[in-house]
């Protein structure tokens, strides 16, 4: 009798092994691009991190890369999106898709008058979730200043708890080199939007440091 419950203990102790929920420790990286005025010419460093990113990522890991211009909360602003499969040689070929499917992408941009990073966080967080990443990432690629077409709201919260909102590549405007608090004030106030929300906020500006961002 003691055997046999010995027996029963440990296949109920397999089983439970087998049932560890990857997703916990699956990350989930949403990136926005900034295809605003001139900021386009900035598009060669936001492939490099995407090149970076890929090589990093694990199978059962969730990526998406959208731009943000116009009206950034709708699925048409994704260029690519994956959930890489359980299988290094399936999640390989599917990462050298998705580098393909943004290198087109990038060759046929389009400038924008306007930069939603607000539609573009709400649209991220939204595709996150749903791919119930433990570890969840907003990578804002842009020089943060909103601009919000006519009759586009977006004085709304963002629901950014339990994830990591990191600012990338975050340029100088021409204003700022005559007035350096605007670019403080601008990074500042994103700052406080994303802790507000229980978000933590990071800014990486030094493209050698990307190890930093899964710190």
């Amino acid at each position: 009798m003691r055997n046999l419950l010995s027996i029963l203990l440990l296949i109920l102790l397999v089983v439970g092994i087998g049932c560890v929920d990857t997703k916990s420790h699956a990350k989930g990286i949403y990136m926005l691009i900034d295809t605003s005025g001139t900021y386009t010419g900035e598009l060669k460093k936001a492939q490099a991190i995407i090149n970076y990113l890929l090589g990093t990522l694990q199978p059962g890991d969730s990526f998406a890369v959208a731009s943000i211009d116009t009206g950034s909360f709708s699925e048409k602003d994704i260029w690519a999106k994956m959930t890489f499969d359980s299988k290094p040689s399936r999640a390989n070929s599917q990462k050298r898709a998705f580098q393909e499917a943004i290198n087109m992408k990038r060759a046929s941009v389009k400038g924008s008058p306007y930069t939603d990073i607000t539609g573009g966080i709400l649209q991220g967080t939204e595709f996150i979730n749903e791919t119930g990443a433990g570890k969840k990432y907003i990578l804002i690629f842009s020089d943060l200043k909103e601009e919000i077409g006519k009759g586009y709201v977006r004085d709304i919260p963002i629901q950014v708890s339990g994830y990591t909102v990191i600012a990338l590549n975050v340029t100088k405007l021409r204003s700022d080199n005559i007035d350096p608090r605007e670019y403080m004030e601008r990074v500042e106030e994103w700052k406080k939007k994303v802790e507000s929300s229980g978000g933590t906020w990071k800014v990486i500006n030094d493209l050698e440091k990307l190890d930093r961002i899964f710190e």
